[in-house]
C-alpha cells in the first residue's frame, strides 16, 4: 500500500524560488501558470499530460490553491501582465 500524501504539502511557497510565488512542492511550475492554462480551456488532464512531470494530484491542488485564493493569485496575475505592458513599452518607445 502506497503511502498517504497529505495534500498541505503540494503547494509551497520560498522567495529565493520564482520570487516567491506558490508553486508545485519540488517544482517550478507556479499555480499562477496552472491557472493561465486552465482559463485557456485545458482540463486538469490536459495540463498533466502537457508538463509530464506533474500529477494530475499537483495539478488539482494548484487548481484549489487558486480556487482559495482567488484574489491574490489574480491580483498577481494581473500586476505581470502590467509589468509586461510596462517593459513592452520601454523597449518600444
Amino acid at each position: 500500500m502506497e503511502a498517504l500524501i497529505d495534500i498541505g504539502t503540494l503547494i509551497v511557497s520560498s522567495p529565493e524560488i520564482r520570487g516567491g510565488r506558490p508553486r508545485i512542492a519540488g517544482t517550478g511550475v507556479t499555480v499562477q501558470r496552472i491557472v493561465e492554462w486552465y482559463k485557456l480551456g485545458l482540463m486538469p488532464e490536459e495540463i498533466a499530460d502537457e508538463i509530464g512531470h506533474l500529477s494530475l494530484a499537483q495539478v488539482h491542488a494548484a487548481l484549489a490553491f487558486y480556487h482559495a485564493n482567488r484574489a491574490e493569485i489574480e491580483a498577481a496575475m494581473i500586476a505581470d501582465l502590467d509589468e509586461s505592458a510596462r517593459l513592452e513599452h520601454l523597449h518600444t518607445s
